[in-house]
């Protein structure tokens, strides 16, 4: 995979700004701006050649099958929203938390937008999977202008969710999107 990646950034005229926080091998990563699926792509080869072993989560009934190995390939774990005691089952973000709690080495990635359309707020799971299990929250950006995919950010929630987003989105909006009109503003 890291050769195939090499090609499409060679191809492509993209390049890297490595900036991976050093000794951190617990984080959730946000992929911004998310305006397409050419997102993925890019993204997921710059973190190929990055040697950064991130992960996305998604529902375990979608892993099966010749599609859930290709999506386990591309770094997919699945979500069992199993029951928990009082009958309920867990919700996406406490199974996020508990991954990242359990696994001694783990990168989720998540688009906070939640949607490749323009979004004047960020979903904030994120946030609360990462206060949850203690783990930074790390800045991964796509700027179709410069051509870069690199690290931005390094934050460290604190429980101040709305500034914290905040000081994410004023980098983002740095950056410039596949779509700029579905991008951070």
């Amino acid at each position: 995979m890291k050769l195939l990646s090499r090609f499409v950034f060679w191809i492509s005229g993209w390049k890297l700004n490595i900036g991976w926080p050093k000794g951190v091998k617990k984080a959730v990563l946000i992929a911004i701006p998310h305006t397409s699926n050419w997102d993925l792509l890019y993204a997921r080869a710059a973190f190929y050649l990055m040697d950064i072993p991130v992960r996305f989560t998604i529902k375990k009934e979608v892993m099966v099958g010749p599609l859930g190995w290709l999506i386990k390939s591309l770094g997919g774990i699945a979500i069992d929203r199993k029951r928990i005691p009082g009958g309920r089952k867990q919700t996406y973000t406490e199974a996020m938390t508990n991954m990242l709690k359990e696994a001694e080495e783990l990168v989720i990635m998540v688009t906070p937008e939640g949607t490749r359309s323009y979004a004047p707020k960020w979903k904030t799971g994120f946030y609360h999977v990462a206060l949850g299990a203690d783990v930074p929250i790390v800045v991964g950006y796509l700027d179709y202008k410069k051509k870069e995919a690199g690290i931005g950010p390094v934050i460290y929630p604190n429980g101040l969710m709305q500034e914290q987003i905040e000081e994410m989105m004023v980098f983002g909006r740095t950056v410039t999107a596949k779509y700029p009109e579905k991008g951070i503003r």
